[in-house]
């Protein structure tokens, strides 16, 4: 075990913690670092680099109000190739499977939209039909009411017109009746007054018939009660 104090360098220290790492610690020992905490922003920097490097990253914890250990196991360069290309192909596959999975979401996305799309035009389209039925419905009504309207004003104006020539049927009637009376009056007035001038009348002269007296009988004379 080696112990490496690097708060010297502040916050450059990675560098030379890399070079201990590598030139100071033999295969399989471990080494522990000591640095200055900063601004926090070293510790997660120093196992970042650690990981980096493929060697154990044993252990990072507080050693002080403004220092920080890290502890690390040096690790064999067969082993970091192991590690580098096991890691490479972990990811590889994690790059396959984020891109599957990101082909996986576009077609579920895409049939999604093309679900809704489809459900949003047979909406569109039943709502355009259920507006035209409507239309038509109402269209029709009011060209049953229009035709209803038209027969009954032609009716009442046929049956006025009716009326109308009934009417003056009648008072040409009456007219021509009162006419004829009127004629057939004046006819018989003009024939009552022609009539004393046409016809000559003479008088018979009347003898006088001499008046005859009706016998008188005598009353039979009344016998005295004796």
């Amino acid at each position: 075990m080696q112990r490496y104090d690097l708060r010297h360098l502040h916050d450059n220290f990675y560098d030379r913690m890399g070079e201990l790492i590598e030139s100071g610690l033999k295969v399989g020992e471990v080494g522990i670092f000591l640095f200055e905490v900063g601004d926090f922003s070293s510790i997660q920097k120093s196992a970042d680099f650690v990981r980096a490097t493929g060697h154990d990253l044993m252990n990072s914890l507080k050693f002080n109000e403004v220092d920080w250990t890290i502890v690390v196991k040096k690790v064999s360069s067969d082993e970091i190739a192991k590690r580098k290309e096991a890691s490479e192909k972990a990811a590889k596959l994690a790059e396959e499977q984020r891109i599957e999975a990101e082909r996986v979401a576009k077609e579920k996305a895409e049939a999604k939209a093309k679900e809704e799309a489809e459900k949003a035009a047979a909406e569109a389209k039943a709502k355009e039909e259920a507006e035209k039925a409507a239309a038509e419905a109402k269209a029709k009504e009011e060209a049953e009411k229009a035709a209803a309207e038209a027969k009954a004003k032609e009716e009442a104006e046929k049956a006025a017109a009716e009326a109308k020539a009934k009417e003056e049927a009648e008072k040409a009637a009456a007219e021509a009746k009162a006419k004829e009376e009127a004629e057939k009056a004046v006819a018989e007035a003009k024939a009552k007054e022609e009539a004393p001038k046409t016809v000559t009348t003479k008088k018979v002269p009347t003898k006088k018939v001499p008046m005859k007296k009706a016998p008188t009988k005598k009353a039979p004379a009344r016998k005295k009660a004796k």
